[in-house]
């Protein structure tokens, strides 16, 4: 069974090509509705984006392609207690509304631009400060290759070419056309467009709904089918499932929630009213997308049983291949579906790339390498930041176009969560001081890297970034107890 979609006709393939084109339009807007050639307007679109467009943009940089291919592969492999997914991407939101209200109005008040601003206000200690920026640096470097490597796969068979042209040419056309609108437009560009992306998201997971539903029938029909032919897909997670869902919720809901990207779109809101709206109707969200890829794992598990363990990954793929085949109507939903995956692939991966080029360029160029660096010096220094990111990710898609698992990838959360006592508990913890947190941060990182490079990344189903936490943790009241 092939793993590819029916190579689209040119008429298909213009209409993609004019919504990639578009969003170049929405670059040259942004450009132009500038306000000043500073770090806050550029970075944070000068802190005055509205409920629907911070919406959105949450919206579409949260749900990246890993939600459309990762969490269906994975519905197809374990069953229906990957339902568990819809409760830890809501579990983010309730993370946000533990620290993300009063961090804003700090933000306000002080001018934030980077997550890093936070930590040197709040601790004054340099050490802290410029740790931080590389943990989450390297935490979501990788990821950005991947959304670079993705790139690559979806492009891979629209076109009846050598796939590995096909795969070169889609990385370096869809990376140049982020480049392009978030060089000209920043922070702006890239909410707009995530604002467009997410729409197209939310209408792709419609689409695939109805496909699944159109072509193979209801999910009570497949419910039955999988009592059938396999029943262990229906049944509740033994004890040791039950932690491992546990050990998501939290992991997930601290790490997710301590992306850059995400601190960075707590900072850029109106006002305080337009941040608790956002994650009001985010709080929502799970259950009307997650759920769509619950359900095409399901299907494909119930009417398409015998896939390899490597072909799961790609059971969107194989499914739109199925409908393709059948009607006009079903290969135009597809070209509609194809559409919504570049648009959350492009929207987790330039909101990447301007988090990064931020941090590099104001937490270790201006705050370290070059201190007296002029406003409109450390802008020039963070454009070529992001070109640079994206020459990197680039070249390093196309070296390792046959790795299926990025190094480190699945480690990003382990990382982010030691960051949990810098970014949410000193918001609550008065007297806590950047010492102690930079130590448990330290040990943190060591227990969770360690055990995960033992070969032990998740001992007894608890994810080893969370015993990293808690000798975080124990580390900052040892410390605590002294002083």
């Amino acid at each position: 069974m092939s793993d590819q979609l029916v190579p689209l006709h040119w008429g298909e393939i213009s209409v993609i090509a004019g919504y990639l084109l578009f969003l170049l339009l929405i670059g040259l807007i942004g450009w132009r509705s500038r306000k000043a050639n500073t770090m806050t307007d550029f970075y944070l679109g000068g802190k005055s984006t509205g409920v629907w467009v911070l919406l959105l943009t949450l919206y579409a940089t949260q749900y990246s392609g890993n939600t459309l291919f990762g969490f269906t592969g994975k519905t197809y492999r374990v069953g229906f207690s990957w339902t568990v997914s819809v409760q830890f991407m809501t579990s983010i939101v309730v993370a946000y509304l533990f620290f993300a209200p009063k961090l804003f109005e700090l933000s306000r008040k002080f001018t934030f631009v980077t997550p890093a601003d936070f930590l040197q206000h709040r601790f004054n200690y340099r050490p802290l400060t410029l740790t931080a920026s590389v943990v989450m640096m390297v935490a979501i470097a990788n990821f950005l290759l991947a959304q670079m490597m993705a790139m690559g796969k979806a492009v891979e068979g629209l076109f009846d070419i050598d796939p590995y042209l096909a795969y070169c040419s889609g990385v370096i056309f869809l990376a140049g056309i982020i480049l392009v609108y978030e060089t000209l437009g920043g922070f702006r560009a890239v909410a707009w467009t995530d604002a467009i992306q997410g729409c197209i998201l939310m209408f792709g997971f419609a689409a695939l709904l109805f496909l699944m539903f159109r072509q193979f029938g209801s999910l009570e029909s497949a419910t039955r089918l999988l009592e059938e032919h396999s029943p262990e897909k229906l049944s509740p997670p033994a004890w040791s499932g039950i932690r491992e869902w546990v050990s998501y919720l939290f992991i997930v809901a601290i790490g997710c929630s301590l992306y850059p990207q995400a601190i960075q779109r707590i900072y850029c809101a109106k006002n305080s009213t337009t941040l608790r709206r956002s994650l009001m109707v985010m709080a929502c969200l799970p259950l009307v997308t997650t759920s769509v890829s619950i359900i095409a794992g399901i299907m494909g598990r119930a009417y398409l049983p015998d896939l390899t363990p490597e072909q799961t990954d790609s059971l969107l793929t194989i499914l739109c291949r199925e409908v393709q085949q059948e009607t006009l109507l079903g290969r135009w939903l597809v070209v509609v579906l194809f559409a919504a995956i570049l648009a959350a692939i492009m929207s987790t991966a330039d909101s990447i790339i301007l988090s990064l080029s931020s941090m590099l360029t104001k937490d270790i160029y201006g705050g370290w390498w070059s201190p007296s660096a002029s406003e409109s010096q450390m802008m020039l220094v963070g454009k070529r930041c992001g070109w640079f990111f994206v020459f990197a990710g680039v070249s390093g898609a196309i070296l390792l176009r046959d790795t299926t698992l990025v190094t480190m990838l699945d480690r990003k959360l382990d990382l982010l969560a030691q960051l949990c006592p810098a970014f949410m508990i000193s918001l609550w913890w008065k007297n806590l001081d950047g010492q102690s947190v930079f130590r448990g941060m330290l040990v943190g990182i060591v227990v969770a890297i360690g055990l995960a490079v033992l070969g032990h990344a998740k001992p007894f189903g608890i994810h080893a970034g969370l015993y990293g936490l808690t000798a975080n943790l124990l580390m900052i009241s040892v410390n605590r107890s002294r002083i």
